[in-house]
């Protein structure tokens, strides 16, 4: 359970966290006193151990206050992406069986609630008060500061994936083991989630996300501080280290690639000596990112591998990654296996499918073909992504399985091909997909949204072709680029390929192989 009490007696007026630019900050014992209101009036509300609340919410300065309460009375605790319409949020509502759901006016327009109501669903808006809903300071204020709370298990996130390749999976594990991952042992390889009273965290995704939801957590486990952002900005970020003395912060590297295009003048004005750890995953870093990040910040950088199923997981430190340029690293819980299409295991630099045995069995909710097909006949389980290993046993990444491009019977993963065309300085974001081609079923192609979009047309399709072929295989190449002027990339980094894919394939016939 996370220890509120022993915070707010040991450290009462310590902040707990503070939203920033928004200015609004709570100490330990504010925390736990809110924290505990909140969870009495869920269980007035009629809210039962294992019940499901979810918060569909901006980066609300309430929003631990909220996932602390349902954590303090063993709720799960599902998070919405604010950026979801209404069909899909109704989606998660009913496919959790979410019994109350917190929204705000930012989110408003996407809830339903007629539909909420009719289902049984307790609707609390943290600001004004809707029709049908509830107003989340006079819910809470009924209850006293000093009202006892019942003795349960802790509760814990109800994931869904970001849907990259269709709806989003849930993920429920039962409540007396689905913590039991986020526990760090003392061994040097977790030293750097191995928080304490005096980390203080930067926050830099939107917290509806797996990571920013379970990392900040257990920076409250522990006692620390975090700085959360509303919204990333790269100068801001920056600012933040130097202003809050941050030890450790979540990247992805999009971020870095933002960070690392600011002028010289201005990334060398920042104070970020504070920073011990700098932590990332979500999305493959081209190497000459995570070089130019480690000259610039030291060897500092710590990168991780896993999937909200936690199946297992491989990390890795800066001096570790130099070793292994372009590793995702070594596995800290569950073995390694690369596996090709017919169920045989492969050695060191052979591609296949990576699965991973020896760590946490999962369920996708109400979903059982979906949890078979994750699973192969040993047992093992995959995040459906493709890689091998080196000799010493460490992972690369070669692109999602659902990503290959299959053409003339050749796999090619487009992975490495965006590598290559994010680092050319016009360039703002890419997507490599395959598109139909009568001769080879599918050919490479390119979709580029440019730093200026003026600048789109076939004198710069020539100059990425160009730039592209001096550094990869031709193979690997696309055929043929086109521009857009935005991305479908979720705020924490993934690329949602199904919908660029959607706009070359009649009928979704090449979303998946």
């Amino acid at each position: 359970m996370i220890p509120l009490e022993s915070h707010a007696r040991d450290t009462p007026r310590k902040i707990a966290y503070r939203l920033v630019p928004n200015g609004y900050e709570v100490t330990w014992a504010e925390l736990e006193r809110r924290t505990r209101k909140c969870a009495a009036a869920l269980l007035d509300s009629g809210l039962k151990t294992g019940d499901t609340v979810a918060v569909f919410l901006e980066n609300h300065p309430l929003y631990f206050e909220l996932l602390l309460a349902a954590h303090r009375v063993g709720l799960y605790y599902a998070t919405i992406s604010r950026h979801l319409k209404r069909d899909e949020v109704q989606y998660i509502v009913d496919d959790a069986d979410v019994k109350a759901l917190f929204c705000s006016s930012a989110t408003l327009a996407e809830v339903s609630c007629e539909t909420l109501q009719e289902r049984g669903t307790l609707c609390i808006a943290m600001d004004g008060q809707p029709a049908g809903m509830l107003n989340y300071d006079d819910w809470v204020g009924r209850q006293a500061d000093d009202v006892v709370l019942p003795s349960t298990p802790e509760g814990t996130d109800f994931c869904y994936s970001s849907g990259t390749t269709g709806v989003p999976k849930g993920i429920k594990r039962p409540l007396e083991t689905a913590n039991r991952y986020f526990r760090v042992d003392a061994s040097d390889r977790n030293a750097w989630k191995d928080f304490d009273r005096d980390t203080v965290y930067l926050s830099t995704a939107p917290f509806y996300h797996t990571a920013p939801v379970r990392w900040n957590m257990a920076v409250l486990r522990a006692g620390g501080t975090s700085i959360l952002m509303e919204k990333f900005d790269p100068v801001q970020a920056l600012e933040n280290i130097a202003a809050y003395r941050v030890t450790h912060a979540q990247w992805v590297p999009t971020m870095f690639i933002r960070m690392l295009r600011l002028p010289e003048a201005e990334r060398g004005r920042h104070d970020l000596s504070s920073m011990r750890y700098a932590i990332h995953a979500a999305a493959p870093c081209p190497i000459e990112v995570k070089e130019a990040m480690i000259g610039w910040w030291g060897p500092i950088l710590h990168e991780y591998y896993s999937g909200t199923e936690l199946v297992g997981r491989t990390s890795l430190n800066s001096l570790e990654w130099l070793a292994h340029k372009g590793s995702v690293g070594y596995p800290e819980f569950g073995a390694v296996h690369i596996v090709d299409e017919a169920g045989n295991e492969l050695g060191p630099r052979q591609v296949g499918t990576i699965y991973f045995s020896g760590g946490g069995r999962f369920e996708y909710h109400k979903d059982p073909e979906k949890t078979r097909k994750a699973y192969n006949s040993k047992g093992w389980a995959t995040y459906g992504d493709v890689g091998y290993v080196d000799e010493d046993g460490y992972l690369y990444l070669t692109d999602r399985l659902s990503n290959t491009i299959i053409s003339g019977g050749v796999n090619i993963y487009p992975q490495e091909t965006e590598n290559c065309l994010a680092l050319h300085p016009a360039v703002a974001d890419v997507a490599v997909i395959g598109v139909p081609n009568t001769e080879f079923g599918e050919e490479v192609k390119a979709v580029v949204q440019l730093v200026d979009a003026s600048r789109a047309g076939k004198e710069m399709e020539a100059e990425l072709l160009a730039f592209c072929r001096e550094r990869i295989s031709h193979v690997k190449c696309p055929k043929s680029i086109d521009f857009a002027t935005d991305m479908p990339r979720t705020e924490s980094g993934k690329l949602l390929k199904r919908l660029v894919k959607q706009r070359y394939w009649p009928d979704d016939t090449g979303i998946a192989h």
